[in-house]
């Protein structure tokens, strides 16, 4: 009760205004929760860097080839880096137990750059926090009063919502990314196996098939752009391989990854693993197509159940009913 008493003094001495006012009240909530939110997401997305900040038009000449997408990264210092940078100073933001495992999921999710993780983790401190705020500073609006323990519960919840909230938005990123990116990848090493073919080395092939997937599969077409830019850059050709599995987090990916590694290791030939490969990779969307395909009639029986079957039943026995309510209960009230 304690509590109560506290929160119900620190409500009516702090913001008393509000009750006055509900109107200008919730417009001042409404206007710093979007412009928070849209600083924070614009932040976190303008330090994509390495991952695809120009992807079309923007390109490099390699030896009179297309050496594909150039990938650059650009920093942005303004307000939200200043306002984190303050907060930070007071409270710490970023869980550097878990650093290494959100910054791989941030990349999984196509987010790359130094300062992404206090970006992710900033975010989900300003959720965590406006969210129970906002709805004590809206709850006057609704007729709640604080004195009431079931409306104490609410910011309660509320802000275990938005402790979570960033990292279901992320994984939900991260599937859809890993989706797409499955999707593109069997025509990529298709492209591949013809680029290796025709005498292209490994390394100009991932440029080349890189340059030719920005438009059909920009996700993909970043990551073996990115492949290309760390082979530039002096990376071995085993440590850039690994990094775009661990980029990619796929199933799939990894497996080539693992593919070629051994192939360049154990000197076979490449073209033929990747056509072996790829033959196999085009079975398993085949076989992912069919599974979905097969899935569908299982799916459609709750519909039909719900809403088809009730008025089929209504349809055929409506008829029986009427002439048993019109014929048949008058003849037995008069018997």
């Amino acid at each position: 009760m304690d509590i109560v008493k506290i929160a119900t003094d620190l409500y009516t001495s702090g913001f008393a205004w509000i009750l006055q006012n509900p109107a200008d009240a919730f417009l001042v909530v409404l206007f710093f929760t979007i412009v928070l939110a849209v600083v924070g997401v614009a932040s976190i997305s303008g330090n994509k860097g390495a991952v695809s900040r120009r992807l079309a038009g923007d390109t490099v000449s390699m030896g009179g080839m297309d050496a594909g997408p150039r990938l650059r990264y650009e920093t942005r210092d303004g307000f939200w880096n200043e306002l984190v940078g303050a907060i930070e100073k007071r409270v710490p933001l970023v869980d550097e137990t878990n650093r290494s495992l959100v910054q791989r999921r941030l990349l999984q999710a196509g987010f790359a750059g130094p300062g992404v993780v206090r970006n992710y983790f900033a975010i989900r401190f300003f959720t965590t926090i406006c969210l129970p705020l906002g709805f004590l500073l809206l709850a006057p609006m609704f007729g709640a009063s604080l004195s009431n323990q079931k409306v104490l519960l609410v910011p309660l919840a509320l802000c275990v919502i938005g402790l979570y909230l960033p990292s279901f938005w992320l994984s939900r990123r991260i599937a859809s990314r890993q989706r797409a990116i499955a999707e593109g990848f069997p025509d990529a090493l298709d492209m591949m196996v013809v680029c290796v073919e025709a005498g292209l080395g490994l390394d100009a092939a991932f440029n080349r098939v890189g340059s030719e997937l920005v438009r059909a599969h920009p996700a993909l077409a970043t990551q073996f752009a990115l492949v290309a830019l760390e082979l530039r850059a002096g990376k071995s050709r085993a440590d850039a391989l690994r990094n775009l599995g661990e980029r990619v987090g796929l199933d799939d990916v990894i497996g080539f990854v693992t593919l070629l590694i051994q192939s360049d290791e154990l000197g076979t030939s490449i073209s033929q693993a990747l056509s072996v490969h790829a033959d196999e990779m085009r079975n398993k969307r085949m076989m992912r197509a069919e599974e979905l395909a097969h899935k569908l009639p299982v799916k459609l029986t709750i519909p039909l159940i719900v809403f088809i079957l009730p008025c089929m039943v209504t349809v055929i026995l409506l008829p029986g009913i009427i002439g048993i309510v019109r014929v048949v209960l008058p003849a037995l009230h008069g018997g």
